[in-house]
């Protein structure tokens, strides 16, 4: 089995990972490392039959992951999943004002999505942003870990 993904470190290292664990259940995975300008355009054309996808998630809102991952027609549906009766559910949820409501909607739809086989979950990744105290001025942002990476304000105090 062709494992394809995009030839970076936080990408490729996980991929390495998935073809050792396919091993212990007897499936031979072999590494297609992409070059990142060839990487959109082969998916695009479906040119794999495992893509390794690094997706990024949305940390304070699933629509994004929803409605650009999972719907119809949607041109980042990589896997090309289609489920009208769920898509009725991510407008259902987008427009749920009870927090707690969304929530269940959101596990529901997740549900459903993990049952379809949609683009299953091989991998969860974790971050963390740590400085040094004699950094200033570093402002950790609240709904990503990578919308504050400007620095116009950080100095080094030493």
């Amino acid at each position: 089995m062709r494992v394809s993904v995009r030839n970076v470190p936080p990408a490729r290292d996980p991929a390495v990972i998935l073809i050792s664990q396919l091993k212990k259940v007897y499936i031979d995975g072999e590494l297609d490392a992409v070059e990142a300008g060839n990487w959109f355009s082969m998916l695009a054309r479906k040119h794999f039959e495992i893509a390794f996808l690094f997706t990024p998630g949305s940390v304070d809102d699933p629509d994004q992951q929803l409605y650009e991952n999972y719907a119809c027609g949607s041109d980042r549906n990589y896997t090309g999943y289609c489920n009208p009766e769920t898509e009725k559910v991510f407008d259902e949820q987008s427009m749920e004002a009870d927090q707690e409501q969304r929530k269940r909607l959101v596990w529901e739809i997740d549900r459903k999505l993990q049952e379809d086989g949609a683009r299953p979950m091989i991998y969860y990744d974790t971050g963390a942003t740590c400085w040094r105290s004699y950094v200033k001025g570093l402002t950790i942002m609240v709904n990503g870990m990578y919308n504050g990476y400007r620095m116009e304000d950080v100095c080094l105090d030493k």
